[in-house]
């Protein structure tokens, strides 16, 4: 099986829209909208990646990165999510392949850092490290992770994107 990771065309947006609603709809943590956000993404120039995970010229995952907002005014944040799998393929490591492909390009874009909420135990082999002390007001402290890119050690807040719950 080869799977081949690229940016995002036009032309795959509604597969990333049936992907997203599949892989989230077992979830206990989802919120059942994660299609719907990738969209308001885009519609709002926010998406500062998208990448797609592709096999035999068929799209079975994609990552979103967007900007975050650090409290203290510095930039090259980064926040990663959703990523999506086709359910019947997870498992596989595709994920995990998007994951660092993204990751790798923010390298390139020389950033501070990226941020989610997500499961430390999975995150953690990307390097993600939870930081509670920085986690923005109502998001859970105990999923708040950072990667540290150009910044050692960050000193700041990090906020998602205000679209990220609703807000333009």
């Amino acid at each position: 099986m080869t799977i081949v990771i690229r940016p995002e065309r036009s032309a795959d947006h509604a597969a990333i829209y049936d992907i997203t609603k599949r892989a989230f709809a077992p979830m206990p943590f989802a919120d059942g909208n994660e299609q719907d956000l990738i969209g308001r993404f885009r519609d709002a120039g926010a998406l500062a990646l998208s990448l797609v995970a592709e096999q035999d010229g068929i799209v079975v995952g994609q990552v979103t990165f967007t900007k975050a907002f650090a409290a203290d005014g510095s930039s090259g944040y980064y926040a990663l999510g959703p990523v999506a799998v086709e359910p019947e393929l997870q498992g596989q490591h595709i994920g995990s392949k998007l994951i660092d492909a993204g990751l790798a390009m923010l390298r390139e874009r020389d950033a501070a850092g990226c941020v989610l909420v997500g499961d430390p135990a999975y995150y953690r082999r990307f390097g993600f490290r939870l930081f509670p002390n920085l986690c923005p007001e109502g998001e859970p402290a105990e999923y708040f992770q950072l990667l540290p890119l150009r910044v050692t050690e960050p000193h700041s807040v990090i906020a998602f994107h205000p679209l990220f719950h609703g807000a333009a």
